[in-house]
């Protein structure tokens, strides 16, 4: 990084700094923040082409608004990079997503710009109206402004934050789209553009207001020329929808041309009332590589910005992901009634295959985990076989239909859980440690946790022949066993399984971890049980131990809290057994690598071993 020519950024330690420019230095600036981002980002890994896309925006919104008095609300916070560079934290951007560095997005208070964490997308809108209406009832004058992503836009926290702000007519609230995909997009051109202009220019709002006062009198000829102007503005502008829901939408606009976007924003800023302000990015934008495939430079690996990322040679995936992506595609080839259903994690959840392949069994909802499961459960009742993959910390936002869309009513639906346990470096929005606390309560419900690849593809097996809801949850990491051969007849028993027999001391585990620690039991002579099924517990095989056993030592990748081994230690708790619980601590896990994280928690061999030691000889 002190090889870049950065001489405008230099002069910038905070976002006040910004605003000290003229405004034809702010092409310049943004040139400077792309290429320190770029370098950055290459040697650390992290985020990149949504960032790329909205460095113009970033510089204009800190340049016009009086920040952190004005406050901008991200969603998610993946393009928020250009913002901590802008707010401070430009030398500690090379530690982002790293243990001690700086948060993968937004976290509340990490600067003073940065009043509310985010990490879950769809959420902007809401935070900015309750943030906006606090300040009104504080009589506090400053400017509000959410950014939301067109993705974000399709969940329906968002929608539902629009549909309750459009009740509020004298607030002042400023919603940013920063639209990359939609194809209204190809609306923006020099006749939008003008327009835009128009309708943000204060003139035009006063003429407008001043109309309206004059035709008070004549009701059926004010009527007559409101229509007139809405069906205007309705031919050649694109919203209509946020004008039905009470804002005052301007655009689409050029989110690259700084200079313009500046104009604008002063204009919207002085504007009262809600304001929608649609502007055009694209994902990647001033790294060619990035541009030309965005979905590849989402998250990145280290690389070299010169050449960019190549494809390598590399051995077959055995991620848990993969192998579950092949069981979809292998299933659908002899179950029609087959449907995957993906809450916009089609690449994450390694379902690109199958969405290619049978793409009439396959449904992207979206950022809409809640109506991923209730569309599951329609089908369901149609006579289909949903098979729903989602993220351990994606399912937490749907509890609720969880409950009471599949379990109640105890459909046939499988929950393919992924990044069940520590994810790593995303931080503490994206760690799966709660799913076996907030399922193993729930009736009806089954929950399996494979150990290898081949249990997996056994497990899914189960799962969907049950007849009966079912979750099988798996972490973001490899599976052991990876060669051995399973077809679609091949499923799993639901009970537990001795890997190591022994006595004195016996040592249940849940999914991988008891391959890391099979070596060292087979040495000290200590029982090992693969869990397998957390819900319905294997309750027979767990009271056997006792006989042989006076320690007995649980291990998830999971809250210890409500977790699996306090129900294991309360059904053994008449029995003269000692029984203790190793899991997650009960604290919001910040970033690092997955083994890190995995370590310090002492979710590991070495924290089994010292576990023990303070157990028989403390």
């Amino acid at each position: 990084m002190s090889n870049l020519a950065t001489p405008l950024l230099d002069t910038i330690h905070d976002a006040r700094d910004v605003r000290t420019l003229r405004k034809r230095q702010l092409p310049q600036l943004c040139a400077e923040v792309r290429q320190c981002f770029i370098d950055t980002v290459s040697k650390t890994a992290g985020h990149l082409a949504s960032g790329l896309g909205v460095v113009e925006l970033t510089v204009a919104l800190h340049y016009v608004y009086d920040t952190p008095k004005d406050t901008v609300i991200w969603d998610v916070g993946h393009q928020a990079y250009p913002h901590k560079i802008l707010t401070g934290h430009r030398k500690e951007l090379a530690t982002i997503r790293q243990k001690g560095g700086l948060h993968a997005f937004i976290w509340r208070n990490e600067t003073p710009y940065d009043v509310l964490s985010t990490g879950h997308a769809s959420t902007s809108v809401g935070s900015a109206l309750g943030l906006a209406l606090a300040r009104r009832a504080h009589h506090d004058p400053a400017r509000v402004v959410a950014v939301i992503g067109d993705g974000s836009l399709t969940g329906g926290m968002a929608l539902e934050a629009l549909n309750h702000a459009g009740s509020f007519d004298d607030l002042n609230l400023l919603v940013i789209l920063n639209d990359n995909e939609m194809s209204i997009s190809e609306n923006v051109g020099s006749l939008a553009q003008g327009l835009s202009h128009l309708l943000s220019n204060p003139h035009y709002a006063k003429m407008v207001e001043g109309g309206k006062k004059v035709l008070e009198k004549l009701p059926a000829v004010r009527e007559f020329a409101l229509r007139a102007q809405e069906h205007v503005k309705g031919m050649v502008m694109p919203g209509t929808l946020f004008e039905e829901l009470g804002f005052n939408y301007i655009g689409p606009i050029d989110g690259h041309d700084v200079v313009r976007l500046v104009s604008i924003l002063r204009n919207v800023r002085d504007m009262k009332g809600l304001q929608f302000l649609h502007v055009v990015t694209k994902k990647g934008k001033g790294y060619a590589p990035a541009e030309n495939d965005p979905v590849c430079y989402h998250g990145v690996p280290a690389f070299d910005p010169a050449t960019g990322i190549h494809p390598t040679p590399r051995p077959a995936d055995l991620s848990f992901s993969a192998r579950f992506g092949k069981w979809l595609c292998d299933r659908a080839q002899t179950d029609a009634d087959l449907v995957g259903i993906t809450p916009a994690m089609r690449v994450g959840s390694a379902m690109e295959e199958f969405s290619e392949q049978f793409p009439s069994q396959f449904y992207d909802v979206g950022i809409a985990e809640q109506h991923a499961l209730v569309l599951a459960s329609g089908l369901a009742a149609g006579g289909q076989h949903p098979v729903v993959a989602i993220y351990s910390s994606f399912l937490q936002r749907a509890y609720d239909s969880v409950i009471h869309d599949v379990a109640v009513q105890d459909l046939p639906i499988v929950l393919a859980i992924d990044r069940a346990g520590v994810v790593g470096p995303d931080g503490p929005t994206h760690q799966g440690a709660f799913d076996i606390a907030y399922l193993r309560c729930v009736p009806n419900l089954t929950v399996l946790a494979p150990a290898d690849l081949p249990e997996l593809y056994r497990m899914l097996n189960t799962a969907y022949a049950l007849g009966h809801p079912c979750a099988v949850r798996y972490p973001r990491t490899t599976g052991l066993k990876a060669g051995e051969s399973v077809s679609l007849e091949d499923k799993a028993e639901l009970k537990s399984r001795t890997l190591v027999k022994g006595s004195g001391v016996a040592v249940v585990t849940v999914g991988p971890l008891c391959y890391e620690i099979m070596d060292y039991c087979t040495e000290q002579g200590y029982t090992l049980i693969d869990l397998r099924v957390i819900k319905p517990l294997d309750e027979a095989a767990l009271k056997e131990l006792v006989k042989e056993h006076s320690l007995i030592v649980t291990m998830e990748e999971g809250v210890r809290e409500g977790g699996i081994g306090e129900e294991i230690a309360a059904l053994l708790s008449p029995c003269q057994v000692r029984v203790e619980n190793i899991g997650l601590p009960d604290r919001f896990l910040m970033e690092g690598s997955r083994k890190e994280i995995l370590e310090e928690c002492g979710v590991s061999l070495a924290g089994l071993k010292a576990r023990l030691e303070e157990c028989l000889h403390g």
